[in-house]
């Protein structure tokens, strides 16, 4: 009999044995995942002062945080209330199992858990929630490895990285940020007690849906810390009656959807991890500037709206840029009126003819080939052979007159449409084309038209194409992204791209004349009390499109509007009108913002001025005042 019990035993020990084996080679690879942890991590886009933008992510919402970083009562908080042995067991706590066990067999069934962190670290990795003798082996002897191969300290910056904190947040910097809006450095004992309390049940106490039980929670985890003398009386009673303000937010915090968007799209050609890789993107958008950005473009929606007399008008809609002239740091971009209406980002992805906005690359060529600002030029009308259409093409200024000879400064100063075309035949339909084209404008049709800005163009390319002007002569790229880090702290720097055109001096005479489209010209209503500006106004036949494309001597902003189908506006909404105010309300509040800004214009080295008449211009060597036939000397002017 004896002998058979031994027997038995053996063979049942052989049993256990050979089944232990199976599971254990089943899993041997498994205790890998978390030994050599990875998790896939959300990537954040910071503003220039680095303030969130957006998360951006696959699954899971997860901000990593490193081990150095998390404070030391967010570790005691929750060893205490989680796993009191944590730091004198070896991955399982014997003494819980077997409690654990008795209550279990009582009861029949599974009442009470005996995980340690290490386990429960195990089952949200690489386990099951099922329930099942099984399944807890599996736990038992992935938790003996993993303590066996990582420190207490590494095991802790798993658990608190991986776990699922509710409301789509995955490990306590994301919860941290996300519910409180605060570093985890800032968090106080009550807000870290309803953190560390939430892994349990992480719908239950989730603070956003369900204040009461995540307070009711947290304060256990308090009383806990006062039971093991872990806080004193004062920092209890203080905890206890603490009520922290709790954020129900979206998970992308996206705060500027058209940037982000765009943003997205540049990364992810390189990037291909760019929504599991954990990358901080930082960003020259400045978040004050480009919510004053979107409510500009709806002021300027609302007043084209109102006087059109269509509240509802589902076609219209506008596009704003705001850049730094000298760096092309891009402050605001705006893509729509509403982002939850249309996600077509109009400010980059369409095409839209520049109108009248044009005018101002060909004045500089003409200014460059030795015109001047007083050079005159006939605003007389002509009638031309279109033989692609086989018509005639009769133009005509906006005010259906024309005054004869006209100065150069005047015929852009009031956007007269036959002078620049004289003028552009005067200096050859060639070199104009072949300027335009050298200066990255695609789609330039070879005639007449291109005098009136008849092909297509973004206004985020626009705004690149100004700089030409408002940084002197140097053309800038816009520059949206300044930095992207990687995981490891690699840094990826993105620097301004600039390319000499023309001299300064020849770049200014045309700010100069650009001043005075805002002073006494078509771009009036952007005029700004203690800020120097200039531009210049865009409208296309039938009012399809209106433009204001303005610069102060630090800031450019490119403002544009039009129906998406194409269609015409109201009568009467030209550039002037309908996009100009929207670049005063802009700038008004941006001066306020930020008085330090530049307010007037610098003038060059080799600019001169000539007095002709009662009227003052400006000249270079280049462009040159018209021969005299007697001259004064008054000053530094020349007078003829």
């Amino acid at each position: 009999m004896l002998k058979y019990i031994v027997s038995l035993f053996i063979v049942a020990v052989i049993g256990v044995g050979a089944f232990l084996l199976k599971i254990y080679s089943d899993i041997r690879f498994d205790a890998d995942r978390i030994i050599n942890y990875s998790p896939k991590l959300t990537t954040q886009i910071f503003d220039r002062n680095d303030k969130l933008i957006a998360n951006i992510f696959g699954k899971q919402n997860r901000v990593y945080v490193n081990y150095k970083d998390i404070p030391p009562r967010v570790i005691e908080s929750l060893v205490a209330i989680e796993d009191t042995l944590f730091f004198e067991h070896s991955g399982i706590n014997p003494e819980a199992i077997f409690r654990a066990a008795i209550k279990d067999i009582k009861a029949m069934k599974f009442v009470e858990g005996a995980s340690t962190l290490t386990q429960q670290l195990v089952k949200d990795t690489l386990l099951t929630r099922n329930k099942t003798i099984i399944r807890k082996i599996k736990e038992a002897m992935l938790a003996i490895k993993v303590d066996s191969k990582l420190s207490k300290e590494q095991i802790i910056e798993r658990y608190l990285n991986q776990v699922y904190f509710g409301h789509g947040y995955y490990g306590i910097k994301t919860a941290s940020e996300g519910y409180f809006h605060k570093n985890l450095s800032e968090l106080n004992l009550k807000e870290i007690a309803m953190l560390v309390g939430l892994p349990k049940a992480p719908s239950s106490y989730n603070p956003a849906k369900h204040y009461d039980l995540s307070t009711a929670r947290a304060n256990m985890v308090i009383n806990r810390l006062y039971t093991l003398g872990w806080i004193d009386k004062r920092e209890y009673e203080k905890a206890l009656s603490s009520k922290p303000i709790v954020y129900d937010d979206t998970l992308t915090q996206n705060k500027a959807p058209y940037v982000v968007d765009e943003v997205i799209k540049r990364v992810s050609k390189r990037y291909k991890d760019i929504r599991t890789g954990g990358y901080k993107i930082y960003l020259s958008i400045d978040l004050q500037l480009q919510n004053l950005a979107k409510e500009a473009l709806r002021f300027g929606y609302n007043q084209i709206l109102k006087r059109d007399g269509n509240e509802t008008n589902s076609t219209l809609n506008g596009a704003i840029v705001a850049m730094d002239n000298h760096t092309g740091e891009v402050y605001a971009l705006v893509g729509g009126v509403d982002y939850q209406k249309s996600k077509y980002n109009r400010a980059i992805q369409s095409k839209r003819q520049p109108g009248s906005s044009i005018k101002p690359f060909i004045y500089q060529l003409a200014l460059n080939l030795g015109y001047n600002e007083a050079t005159l030029i006939p605003d007389i009308s002509r009638v031309y052979k279109d033989e692609k259409r086989d018509k005639d093409w009769t133009p005509r200024n906006y005010e259906n007159n024309f005054e004869g000879l006209i100065t150069l400064e005047d015929a852009l100063v009031h956007s007269r449409n036959l002078a620049t075309i004289n003028l552009v035949n005067l200096i050859g339909l060639g070199n104009v084309h072949k300027n335009l084209k050298s200066l990255g404008f695609k789609g330039v049709p070879y005639d007449l038209s291109i005098s009136l800005g008849s092909f297509g163009i973004s206004p985020y390319e626009f705004a690149a194409k100004y700089t030409l002007f408002s940084n002197y002569g140097t053309m800038v790229k816009p520059l949206l992204i300044k930095k992207i880090v990687n995981k490891y702290g690699d840094e990826e720097l993105f620097k301004p791209d600039l390319k000499v055109i023309n001299e300064p001096k020849q770049a200014f005479l045309v700010v100069d004349i650009l001043k005075n489209v805002v002073l006494r010209g078509t771009g009036r209503r952007a005029r700004i009390k203690g800020l120097e500006t200039a531009g210049k106004t865009g409208t296309t036949n039938n009012f399809i499109d209106a433009w204001f494309c303005g610069f102060s001597p630090d800031i450019e902003v490119i403002t544009w509007y039009g129906n998406d189908d194409n269609t015409p506006m109201k009568k009467g909404e030209a550039g002037g009108r309908a996009a100009a105010p929207v670049f005063k309300y802009f700038m008004s509040r941006y001066l306020k913002l930020h008085p330090e800004t530049k307010r007037k214009f610098d003038i060059p080295k080799g600019v001169k001025k000539f007095r002709r008449g009662k009227k003052t211009y400006y000249f270079t060597d280049i462009s040159k005042p018209p021969k005299p036939t007697t001259i004064q000397q008054e000053g530094d002017k020349l007078i003829f």
